[in-house]
């Protein structure tokens, strides 16, 4: 059976859960790895404005984030629980020029954390995209897939390069 409404990602990270949990739940680390930058902090119940800004740790894929610079998105935050779960909705892959996504129902992400073996395991969810009107359905899911697999390098490379964040 193949699944096209959520997928998971995971990377295990040589790094104690409190540094993960500050990488992925604080917005200017968040922004840092994944190439944003957040106008607020990420609050459980609230929106936060964004515009792409190329990740900080990666040159090869901030070049490729650059021609997107300066577009702006923004998150609803759904939960934040401490060292356990992040989460956020927002419209995935909504980047093309002149159209407006604010009608489409928005994909779930969720990032959650547990203890492996000295390390901590970092799971990325999406979740939502059989309710995408289904022109974009199957390529969001694709973008997403692959950009969330990428991010799961780049949040390793983040903590590598910021051993005090």
């Amino acid at each position: 059976m193949n699944n096209t409404d959520r997928f998971e990602k995971s990377v295990r990270l040589d790094a104690p859960r409190e540094r993960v949990w500050r990488a992925v739940s604080l917005a200017e680390n968040f922004g840092s790895w994944f190439g944003a930058d957040f106008a607020g902090p990420f609050v459980a119940g609230t929106r936060v404005s964004a515009a792409i800004e190329p990740t900080s740790v990666d040159p090869d894929i901030a070049r490729m984030q650059q021609p997107y610079a300066g577009k702006p998105f923004d998150l609803h935050v759904v939960e934040v629980r401490p060292m356990e779960k992040f989460s956020f909705r927002w419209h995935p892959y909504a980047g093309e020029d002149g159209v407006d996504y604010s009608a489409e129902p928005m994909t779930l992400i969720e990032f959650e954390l547990s203890d492996a073996d000295g390390a901590t395991l970092l799971r990325i969810s999406e979740s939502g995209f059989d309710q995408l009107p289904v022109a974009r359905r199957k390529e969001a899911y694709a973008a997403e897939e692959g950009g969330w697999a990428a991010q799961c390098g780049l949040v390793k490379k983040y903590l590598a390069l910021h051993p005090t964040r």
